[in-house]
C-alpha cells in the first residue's frame, strides 16, 4: 500500500469517525433544545412499531390531549404487577373516573393483553412519542459505560495522534530522499 493511499485512507476513516461522533451529538443535544426528551427503549413489548435498541424522542402535552392510541412513556403505579422503571406504550384505553380523573390503561404492540395496571396521572402533563430511531439506542446504552465514554474520547485523540504520526513519518520520508537526492549529485 502507497504512502499516499494509506494517508487517504486515513483521513477517509478519521473523517468517517468524526462524522458519526458529530451526528450522535447532534441526535443526543438537538432534540433536547427543541424540548424534546430521549429514552432508550430496552425491552420488545413493542417490537413491530419501535424495536429494542430504538431512541424515542417524546414531547410533553397536556394529560387531556392524550388519547387511545398514543404511545406514550410514564412511570406505572407502584404495585406488585408494575415494574420499577419507565415504560413506552400505546395507550389502550382511558377513562373518566368518578371523581373526574383521568385513569389510563397501557399495551404493547406485542403483547397479547393490555398491561394489568391503570394508573391516574399525578401531573396534569405526560410525555407523547412523535418520533424514534431504531439501534441508535445501543449507541446510547454504551455511552452509559465507562468503556463507551472512554471510546468516544479516545477514539479521535489516537486519530489525531496517528494523523500527526504518519505525516512526521512522511515528512521523514521526503527529508531521506532530499538528502539521497543530494549525495548522488554531489
Amino acid at each position: 500500500m502507497t504512502a499516499k493511499l494509506r494517508h487517504a485512507l486515513g483521513k477517509t476513516v478519521s473523517t468517517l469517525v468524526l462524522v458519526a461522533i458529530f451526528a450522535l451529538a447532534g441526535i443526543l443535544l438537538l432534540p433536547a433544545a427543541l424540548g424534546y426528551k430521549r429514552y432508550v427503549i430496552t425491552t420488545g413489548s413493542m417490537t413491530g412499531t419501535i424495536d429494542a435498541g430504538s431512541v424515542v424522542f417524546d414531547k410533553v402535552v397536556p394529560v387531556s390531549d392524550l388519547e387511545k392510541g398514543d404511545i406514550i412513556t410514564y412511570g406505572p403505579p407502584h404495585t406488585a404487577h408494575a415494574p420499577s422503571k419507565l415504560v413506552t406504550h400505546r395507550i389502550f384505553s382511558v377513562r373518566h373516573t368518578q371523581d373526574g380523573r383521568i385513569a389510563i390503561r397501557t399495551k404493547g404492540d406485542a403483547n397479547d393483553s393490555p398491561d394489568v395496571w391503570e394508573f391516574m396521572p399525578q401531573k396534569p402533563m405526560l410525555t407523547r412519542v412523535d418520533a424514534h430511531l431504531p439501534y441508535v439506542g445501543y449507541a446510547f446504552s454504551e455511552l452509559n459505560t465507562r468503556k463507551g465514554r472512554m471510546l468516544v474520547f479516545a477514539i479521535p485523540g489516537i486519530l489525531i495522534a496517528l494523523s500527526v504520526l504518519a505525516g512526521v513519518w512522511h515528512e521523514a520520508g521526503v527529508d531521506a530522499r532530499r538528502q539521497r537526492e543530494l549525495a548522488q549529485t554531489s
